[in-house]
């Protein structure tokens, strides 16, 4: 099976490499790269968010191991996962409010400062400091992916006042690079817990230099930015929702993000069993499939700006990953049956998956740039996390509530799952269907209005 895995490895490089060399000639990319301005621009938001990123990706191998080495139990893992899910769907929702109020270059300090702390906990075996830890974590990656976006979109459409369009190239480079990061942090925590012996907990060390990196580069080259400041902390969440529900575009997008990054949060529990339970003496090399998944990202990313490129709309592309999303989930449910499991399809699925993953970050980041007001941006964003982390809860509730007698991996528990993940994907589609509709309505009556004649 490693032979397979490397050939497709390599043959996916190889695509990633050409999709890229041919991304970065397209006449948008080349524009926005020749502008030394925005350049300089990017590069000051690059270094401290791509730190920010990498200091997650280093943590995430480990998290299980870690636990598993401190002597708990599956269910008991799965409580401490729950656990930060569900910090981030509640007080984690509360950092964006706080981001528009207070400042959004000060909350992403606070990241930095509650992600090491984060990283201190990992240190004490003790199930209640494990537990705080995943609380503050929670909060963290609440900002992490809600805040840092909103801090760069305000900075280049409102102080420096860069093209619009300009927004899809930033987020496909990011979306690139987060591949790449992924890749080589899965080297150094590797090289540290394994190589170095010093145990699962190296990582997690190995991740505050990054953190502190990240905000000395925050607090010497960001400016603050704000959104609203009128209304409170609590008048601030509540005029968020009644913003989403009383714009149909804003909902449509934020069904969307729910229904598609649900599916994402409950494919990294589903795809380590799933070859892991193949009937083989070959046993899957993860490391490699992992490579596999991220080159996948880092395609993904290129074929979005090679669509742009031929003028397929943001929304056209948003729609074309939740439909490749709905394939692999379909593809998947049918190949993790009981009776037949086909462990390869479900790998050639996943790759499909990750795909439209990378596709799909630069789509629905431009996207939301454009519909999302900006004096509420961080509110919103971290609204729309609330519904993935809920649902990402219950199923990953239901799929270990069984641990103690064998588990819901071994009896169909993961062909439901998927099969859950193909409504998703359904309901996903839909709603950006009616989405791409409704934002292409709400594009050409802003068009008309720029061109209508002054009397």
């Amino acid at each position: 099976m490693k032979e397979f895995v490397v050939t497709v490895l390599g043959t996916l490089v190889l695509v990633c490499f050409v999709a890229q060399w041919i991304a970065s000639r397209t006449k948008s990319h080349m524009v926005a790269s020749l502008n030394p301005e925005f350049k300089k621009f990017q590069r000051i938001f690059f270094a401290p968010y791509l730190l920010a990123l990498f200091s997650d990706w280093l943590q995430g191998p480990y998290v299980y191991r870690l636990y598993s080495q401190y002597g708990y139990a599956p269910k008991e893992i799965a409580l401490l996962y729950i656990v930060g899910f569900a910090a981030s769907s509640t007080v984690g929702t509360f950092t964006g409010p706080l981001a528009d109020m207070f400042g959004r270059r000060r909350l992403c300090l606070a990241f930095c400062f509650i992600y090491t702390f984060c990283c201190l906990t990992k240190m004490s075996p003790n199930f209640w400091w494990l537990f705080t830890g995943r609380l503050f974590g929670g909060v963290a990656t609440s900002i992490l992916f809600s805040t840092f976006e909103a801090w760069y979109v305000c900075e280049h459409t409102e102080r420096n006042v860069f093209p619009a369009d300009w927004i899809s190239s930033t987020f496909s480079i990011s979306t690139f690079w987060n591949g790449i990061l992924a890749i080589l942090s899965g080297v150094v925590a590797d090289f540290g817990a394994d190589w170095l012996n010093f145990g699962p907990v190296a990582p997690f060390m190995t991740a505050i230099p990054f953190l502190i990196a990240s905000a000395i580069l925050i607090s010497l080259t960001w400016p603050e930015n704000h959104g609203s400041r009128q209304f409170g902390l609590g008048r601030s969440f509540v005029e968020g929702l009644r913003t989403i529900f009383n714009d149909s575009a804003i909902f449509l997008l934020g069904l969307v993000q729910s229904m598609f990054e649900s599916i994402m949060y409950i494919f990294v529990f589903l795809w380590t069993p799933i070859l892991d339970s193949a009937q083989s003496t070959d046993a899957w090399p993860l490391g490699l499939v992992f490579s596999c998944f991220m080159v996948c990202i880092m395609i993904g990313s290129s074929m979005n700006t090679l669509l742009l490129n031929r003028n397929i709309r943001p929304s056209t592309i948003l729609l074309m990953s939740v439909a490749c999303s709905a394939i692999s989930m379909i593809t998947c449910a049918w190949s993790t049956n009981m009776q037949h499991r086909l462990p390869v399809i479900s790998f050639l699925a996943f790759l499909l998956l990750e795909i439209s993953v990378g596709m799909y970050f630069p789509a629905i980041g431009y996207l939301r740039s454009q519909v999302i007001p900006e004096s509420q941006r961080a509110s919103i964003n971290n609204v729309f996390r609330v519904p993935l982390n809920v649902i990402t809860c219950t199923v990953l509730y239901c799929l270990h509530k069984n641990d103690d007698s064998g588990g819901n991996h071994a009896s169909g528990g993961d062909q439901n799952a998927f099969l859950f993940n193909v409504v998703l994907s359904l309901v996903g589609f839909v709603a950006a269907m009616a989405f791409s509709k409704r934002y292409e309505e709400k594009s050409k009556t802003s068009t008309d209005e720029k061109n209508e004649p002054l009397i």
